[in-house]
């Protein structure tokens, strides 16, 4: 085996990167979807007064007022949505594992997607968030796009197994 394809630890970065990813949005759609069948408002309140927050505050109550016009439908929907983000994120950084090539394209699409977004969003309003996303992002794009004749199989078999 070449060392170029042994053990790359961009791409290895980026599967990690990747799963966690994939879990942080299955988790969001799993939780998402146990708070369908709650009353939100009353356990914003709730919440407030463990922490001893006062829910009068204008903050508090501007809050309140977005969190009544959730409905459960909104909450299914952003769940599924956020389940199948997961699902795609999860599939790429097992396909980016396996050193497959349509893994790397998928990774690669999606990444350069989402960059005109960002800087649309950053043109709006700065935010070092946004603009540390976006610049993980562009890294990610361009890295795979270099390196994308080394780091992956040009036959799509991945790494390590047989050539029959």
């Amino acid at each position: 085996m070449p060392a170029s394809k042994s053990r790359p630890p961009g791409l290895w970065s980026i599967v990690v990167f990747k799963l966690g990813k994939g879990f942080l949005f299955l988790s969001l759609a799993f939780g998402l979807w146990s708070l369908m069948d709650n009353n939100l408002p009353a356990d914003l309140r709730q919440l407030l007064q463990q922490l001893h927050f006062d829910p009068e505050r204008r903050f508090w109550a501007d809050v309140s007022a977005r969190v009544e016009k959730i409905t459960p439908d909104n909450l299914a929907w952003l769940g599924s949505s956020s389940f199948l983000y997961g699902l795609l994120s999860a599939s790429e950084a097992i396909g980016l594992f396996w050193r497959r090539r349509w893994a790397g394209w998928l990774a690669l699409a999606e990444g350069a997607f989402f960059i005109p977004i960002e800087i649309f969003e950053l043109s709006h309003g700065f935010t070092w968030g946004l603009s540390l996303i976006l610049l993980v992002n562009v890294m990610i794009v361009v890295y795979l796009y270099r390196n994308r004749g080394r780091l992956f199989d040009p036959a799509g078999r991945g790494i390590g197994r047989r050539k029959d």
